[in-house]
């Protein structure tokens, strides 16, 4: 071969292990200082440190470890990857283009127990446990449902003081449990995420005094239970308490033998705790991609890993059917596009699809019908992101590749 053909041969080579683009915003997320990590100071709000730091939770912060799979579920690649493509803005779209559009750090789709896509960004890699944010919450309700079955709480429709004494007389603990897997105590509370409202307020007091005392601060309702969906992360905190009473012990010790190792995680997960010892409860669990995808999948085979029921199903029909929703909680009413289950959201349309969300991005869409699961952690310019475009094109890319299975 002559030596230009040589030259040229390489640099094709080297043109194909490179990304097709360069990330949107890297400089400004770190990239120079190599991503660095934050501290509990810093690592929610700065985004100089927001790629390190959403990766890398476990190294700052005080965490409990939910022990990988002894034989982990394989999650072969498909031979050869589609084209994943979507409208958005009047415009066709690629998978590619999404990436250099949008803050991710991974991206991973399923379909049928293959892998069809996974990429990551800001050079993360598959060994990275990823921050779940708000995904966290679905978790804890796939618990609740667990000790429902193991008849460690008698029913949905009991208070929470019931199992929680120390919550009696408070508008939390006389919520029946119910009420509050669907955020809807009727306890004001804002959450805007600017350090300032009701969330930083409720943070402060557990991260000094303990989770009791921060919800205690909260003493009043302004509507009645039952009656409205108004997101609360404390509200999940409830839950947690609940769960520590009822099964007495740590939330991440009840969960590995009885949801991560049995859906065949191949990783260790962590959920970072607080000072009384309870788990964060509404975020700061942390996953590699693929075991978020692994959850995907159970719950795409409505909570079954072949012929074990890990999630009941009733209970996870409950939690992610619009339909068994009181109407308040349906889609278009309870927030003006997704409705909301038992700490799951829930897709409008005539098909059973759902998600869960986190701050920031932190995304698992599931269709139980086509078995497809869409993954994405990312680091988003706002913590809500529906402020920016990500969110309605984050939609696009999920109708996109779920018409390219079936029909919306």
């Amino acid at each position: 071969m002559q030596p230009g053909r040589i030259l040229l041969s390489c640099a094709v080579l080297v043109a194909l292990a490179l990304p097709a683009h360069a990330p949107p915003d890297e400089e400004l997320l770190g990239k120079a200082a190599g991503y660095p990590i934050g501290k509990p100071a810093n690592w929610f709000f700065d985004q100089g440190v927001r790629v390190g730091s959403f990766s890398r939770l476990d190294s700052f912060l005080p965490y409990y470890t939910l022990r990988k799979a002894a034989s982990p579920l394989p999650l072969p690649k498909a031979a050869s990857e589609p084209k994943l493509a979507y409208r958005f803005e009047k415009q066709s779209y690629s998978l590619d283009d999404f990436l250099a559009h949008q803050r991710v750090t991974g991206l991973l789709v399923i379909k049928d127990g293959q892998i069809l896509a996974e990429r990551y960004q800001y050079d993360r890699t598959a060994t990275d446990r990823f921050v779940s944010h708000s995904m966290a919450k679905s978790i804890v309700s796939l618990a609740v449902g667990m000790a429902l079955s193991e008849k460690k709480i008698a029913s949905l429709d009991d208070t929470v003081a019931k199992y929680v004494p120390d919550l009696a007389g408070n508008p939390y603990g006389e919520t029946t449990i119910r009420n509050i897997l669907r955020m809807a105590s009727g306890v004001p509370f804002k959450e805007v995420y600017d350090g300032n409202d009701d969330n930083s307020k409720f943070n402060r007091i557990r991260l000094t005094r303990d989770s009791i005392t921060a919800l205690r601060a909260f003493p009043t309702r302004e509507v009645e239970q039952g009656t409205q969906f108004h997101y609360a992360s404390n509200q999940t905190v409830v839950l947690t308490l609940l769960l520590r009473a009822v099964t007495g012990t740590s939330l991440s010790e009840y969960l590995t033998p009885r949801l991560w190792q049995p859906m065949g995680a191949e990783a260790d997960a962590t959920w970072i705790k607080t000072r009384d010892g309870t788990e964060s409860g509404s975020g700061n669990f942390n996953a590699v991609l693929r075991d978020y995808g692994r959850l995907g999948i159970l719950l795409a085979n409505d909570g079954s890993a072949g012929d074990r029921q890990i999630v009941p199903k009733d209970y996870l029909l409950d939690a992610t059917d619009w339909r068994r929703q009181p109407d308040a909680f349906t889609p278009s009413k309870a927030t003006p596009y997704f409705g909301y289950g038992y700490q799951f959201w829930l897709f409008p349309g005539e098909k059973r699809r759902f998600a869960l969300l986190g701050v920031y991005g932190q995304s698992i869409f599931v269709d139980p019908e086509l078995k497809l699961v869409l993954v994405i952690t990312a680091v988003a310019r706002n913590a809500s992101v529906g402020k920016e475009p990500l969110a309605r094109e984050r939609d696009a890319l999920w109708r996109g590749i779920v018409g390219q299975y079936g029909s919306w």
